[in-house]
């Protein structure tokens, strides 16, 4: 019998990530379809027709799309405990907000790896740690002295940072350097390794040495876009 859930993705996205740690913490049963880099699925194609991009949620055959929509989307349609957002309207429009600033903030590292200059590469790095700053600050004030961002349990906003963490110590890696640390960052250091740690989440953070090998292939791609 055909499973009512269905979550099309690619295990190093973080993009992917972030729907099965929501899937997981409602405890929904689904089929997992992979997709891959050399061509896109008829499935994908037909339920994403307007980005063509993983992830994709069918539930009932209708199809959700875009990362931080479908959490959403799972949270309401799986109504069970644990929420996924928070009650209040303005604690959820906070990490609404936040969310969307780590997506567009998230690429400054990918800008570093791949800075051709001495003076790039600063720039790059000075807006990463800008974005660290920020991101710790909304730590401590939407956590309010608790284990993470959505108070005693994994909620919407530490999803939406948590799914780029292996990206994050991949690109320390590339770049030598070190984002999460005590002096700078360490609330953020602390909820990482927690995070991390939750059996909601160890599963579906892809291995650090694996998340390296594919960077090795997709790296030259960016570069080459890069210098275009």
């Amino acid at each position: 019998m055909a499973k009512e859930v269905k979550l099309l993705g690619f295990w190093p996205s973080p993009f992917a990530i972030k729907p099965k740690i929501a899937l997981h913490l409602k405890s929904v049963d689904y089929e997992y379809i992979e997709e891959t880099l050399q061509s896109k699925s008829d499935l994908l194609l037909k339920t994403n027709p307007v980005y063509k991009k993983i992830p994709v949620l069918l539930h009932h055959n209708k199809p959700i799309c875009e990362s931080l929509n479908i959490d959403e989307y799972i949270d309401e349609a799986f109504p069970s405990t644990p929420s996924i957002l928070p009650a209040e309207p303005y604690d959820r429009a906070i990490q609404r907000f936040w969310a969307a600033y780590i997506d567009e903030w998230f690429p400054t590292f990918r800008e570093v790896a791949l800075a051709q200059s001495e003076e790039v590469r600063a720039a790059a790095i000075e807006k990463v740690k800008e974005g660290l700053s920020l991101l710790e600050d909304a730590f401590v004030k939407c956590s309010k002295g608790k284990p993470f961002f959505s108070g005693d349990n994994i909620g919407y906003l530490d999803i939406a940072l948590g799914s780029y963490l292996g990206w994050l110590y991949v690109y320390e890696k590339l770049s030598n350097i070190n984002a999460l640390n005590k002096e700078e960052t360490p609330s953020l250091l602390t909820w990482a390794e927690r995070f991390s740690a939750a059996d909601a989440v160890k599963d579906y953070i892809p291995e650090v040495d694996k998340l390296m090998e594919f960077a090795k292939i997709i790296m030259p791609r960016f570069k080459a876009a890069a210098s275009n």
